[in-house]
């Protein structure tokens, strides 16, 4: 099959490309590096030419809803739009398990936003519901680090390894359009803070966590409301499995 990544450059976006290309597949890269940018459209048309499906894990800079919001709704659009021209048969969005339990998060606005506009269109759609990855603790330390401290918040999640999410992208996208699949998922509960503490360790990075709700992850957050669905499909790698695999740089 003929497969578009959009955001192929990004984490995920990375270990789809290579999944998909692992199985055979032909692998069409959807980024600003590779001539494409979905804000204005342009390359679009051109890039989607013979494209059987289409795997969307952009993500967006923003940290504002007034920003991320109009983000994602201006690059799905033009990304729909584009693939309804190309006869596109299927539109594989990347989300997050639980995005309609929190209100407060830019984020988790702006992949609303996306899900709104992938149901209501005309293009065969499979929405894939993620929880937080392994490396989410790196991400979210450097955004607060200052003077060998970052703020987080005490967070309750059932992580998956980023490759895990990516297997899974590739073998939606080679099969018939799922409507909402169910959450997928590491196998195990973590401890937010614990899991950074122990990730800065194996990394040999030395900073101290000070645990605090802030305005990006607020009580809203809190308890089970991370956690994935009773039904959601688990994935085989655990948070200390991948973290072996980190070195210290």
């Amino acid at each position: 099959m003929r497969i578009a990544v959009a955001g192929a450059t990004g984490n995920i976006g990375t270990l789809t490309v290579a999944a998909l290309e692992r199985d055979g597949h032909d692998v069409v890269r959807i980024s600003r590096s590779h001539g494409v940018d979905l804000l204005t459209g342009s390359g679009l048309d051109d890039a989607l030419t013979g494209v059987d499906a289409v795997v969307d894990v952009i993500s967006s800079p923003a940290a504002d809803p007034s920003e991320t919001v109009p983000f994602f709704g201006t690059c799905t659009r033009n990304l729909l739009d584009a693939e309804r021209r190309a006869g596109v048969r299927h539109h594989v969005l990347l989300s997050i398990a639980g995005v309609h339990r929190v209100e407060g998060n830019a984020h988790y606005a702006g992949k609303r936003e996306q899900e709104r506009l992938v149901i209501n269109d005309t293009v065969p759609w499979t929405i894939v519901p993620a929880t937080q990855f392994h490396d989410f603790p790196a991400m979210v330390t450097s955004w607060t680090e200052k003077n060998g401290a970052a703020t987080l918040a005490p967070l309750l999640i059932q992580p998956i390894a980023p490759a895990d999410v990516a297997d899974i992208l590739a073998e939606l996208a080679t099969g018939t359009p799922q409507g909402r699949y169910t959450d997928i998922a590491g196998p195990d509960p973590e401890d937010f803070v614990d899991m950074a503490r122990r990730l800065n360790e194996a990394r040999g990075h030395k900073l101290k966590l000070i645990p605090t709700w802030s305005t990006a992850f607020g009580l809203e957050m809190s308890g089970n409301t991370m956690l994935p669905s009773p039904n959601a499909r688990l994935t085989p790698t655990t948070f200390d499995t991948w973290l072996t695999q980190q070195k210290k740089p």
